[in-house]
């Protein structure tokens, strides 16, 4: 025999034996990976079943879940007092709206100013979303009394109130988003800003 027929010969016995040996080991990975798999699937399973019977998981769910239904109990509430929605008052209904409810707005406005219209639109899209706080209006000419005790000077006037305390006037005629992050900062304190917007607001 030819020496290098025979060196090829064992060349491609040795590379098929090779061949041969990566494809057992391949196949050993996958059933290895494949138990892995299912240990670890088992595991969490086991480890869910052992997170449902937690005393401490059961506490918290039970502390969340009165939570929430207290929450539901004072939006209900606050409902039931006129929150959620923007109504107009009289001057007779001011005394018990504004201390009704801890947090309430107020627009002073006047049927004819044109940028009252413009607060009352933006009053009313803001009143659903902030539910803790009442949003009202009342007519300054027919309320003389709380005009002058209040000094409204300006229409639109917004007063705000806190524990049935009033606030320096807001007198704006401005945008939404501005309006909306005073009420969500709950920016009961004095202050007065006067903000004029485009007629076209």
């Amino acid at each position: 025999m030819d020496p290098d027929t025979v060196k090829s010969t064992l060349s491609n016995l040795a590379f098929g034996n090779v061949i041969a040996a990566a494809a057992r080991d391949y196949q050993k990975e996958l059933i290895d990976q494949k138990k892995a798999q299912a240990s670890s699937s088992a595991n969490q399973e086991v480890d869910l079943d052992e997170l449902m019977d937690d005393p401490e998981l059961e506490k918290l769910h039970a502390d969340r879940i009165a939570a929430l239904k207290k929450e539901a109990e004072k939006r209900e509430a606050w409902k039931k007092k006129g929150h959620g929605e923007y109504r107009e008052i009289t001057e007779g209904d001011f005394l018990g709206e504004v201390t009704g409810s801890e947090k309430v707005i107020c627009h002073f406005y006047h049927k004819e100013f044109y940028r009252c219209k413009i607060m009352d639109k933006h009053l009313k899209s803001l009143a659903p979303v902030h539910v803790d706080t009442k949003f009202i209006k009342l007519d300054a000419e027919n309320a003389p009394f709380f005009v002058a005790k209040l000094a409204v000077k300006t229409l639109p006037c917004v007063i705000l109130f806190s524990d049935a305390i009033s606030h320096l006037p807001l007198c704006i005629c401005c945008c939404q988003p501005l309006l909306s992050q005073v009420i969500a900062r709950q920016c009961y304190y004095l202050f007065q800003l006067i903000i004029c917007t485009d007629a076209r607001q």
